[in-house]
């Protein structure tokens, strides 16, 4: 826990905050690219998925809030898990379909308004948070309970829509659309212009870091059900080992941004200059002041 507070949650939140600050600079610069777009929401989801995970630096307590506030709290953190998991397949669909331009006339101009497509997975990820926030079970809402971000006492039910919605499906979509594209790029060959080039390498990256850390959670989400289907409460062994999970979950969202920030070309070469032309200007700044100590020592020198 305290490897991930001191160590990925400064990491991830300077990654987080440099992409933005790129695709912001695009922005200006009117050259922003439609993925780009993508990878801003991406980034945004990911940034507020590691700004809730501050919410465990008390483990192994829980926070003691109310019925209500620990719902409110699971609401925003299924939203941003959600909405990162839906936008990331956007992102595979998007590159499939720059090799494979779709048929229909409907999807073709949502391939080509990132905006919509954004838009869509918003309100996606709001409804399917709020359906789960319908299956908490929450009786007394004013009363203080020990909250987990996905509480222990949702119903059963919880636990299986949140893994069919936000796991199962979207990542067998990803592997799907993952093959098709790498497919379909090696019948049209190898070459293509660097303007054109699509970010594959972090994009499976970042599918493939999404994948193996969500595996996990998963997988202690379903233990965690059969559980309650039991009607046991778990041992303090199972509750522990559901930490590290929720701690491996939030690592991904940190990993994914420094994958996006290094792997990424355009980013890398504009973080690279960034870096390059503020090392020049101090350097400049450094020499000046030791160029005017140096006319102030010798005027001095004259004047004695």
């Amino acid at each position: 826990m305290h490897v991930y507070i001191a160590f990925f949650v400064p990491t991830g939140l300077l990654a987080g905050t440099a992409i933005l600050g790129i695709c912001i600079q695009n922005y200006r610069s009117h050259i922003l690219d439609k993925l780009d777009i993508l990878f801003f929401s991406q980034t945004v989801s990911n940034v507020f998925l590691i700004l809730l995970s501050l919410t465990i630096a008390v483990r192994p307590a829980y926070l003691q809030v109310s019925y209500l506030a620990c719902g409110t709290l699971s609401f925003f953190f299924n939203l941003g898990y959600f909405s990162s998991q839906f936008l990331l397949l956007v992102i595979i669909l998007s590159l499939w379909l720059s090799r494979c331009p779709p048929q229909n006339a409907l999807i073709g101009k949502a391939h080509q308004s990132p905006k919509v497509c954004v838009g869509f997975v918003l309100v996606c990820s709001f409804c399917t948070a709020l359906m789960l926030s319908a299956l908490l079970g929450i009786e007394n809402y004013q009363e203080e309970t020990a909250c987990q971000l996905d509480p222990l006492f949702a119903w059963p039910e919880y636990e299986i829509i949140k893994f069919t919605l936000g796991f199962c499906a979207p990542s067998l979509a990803e592997l799907l659309f993952s093959i098709l594209a790498f497919v379909k790029e090696t019948q049209a060959g190898r070459y293509s212009s660097r303007k054109n080039s699509q970010p594959r390498l972090p994009v499976l990256a970042i599918t493939a870091s999404m994948l193996a850390c969500r595996l996990f959670y998963n997988i202690l989400i379903l233990a965690r059900t059969s559980l309650k289907i039991k009607g046991d409460a778990g041992t303090a062994q199972n509750e522990l080992i559901m930490n590290i999970a929720e701690v491996v979950l939030f690592c991904e969202s940190c990993t994914s941004l420094v994958i996006l920030l290094f792997l990424h070309p355009p980013y890398r070469t504009t973080l690279l200059n960034t870096l390059k032309n503020l090392t020049t200007s101090c350097r400049r700044r450094g020499g000046n002041q030791a160029l005017e100590i140096q006319e102030n020592q010798t005027g001095l020198c004259e004047m004695r």
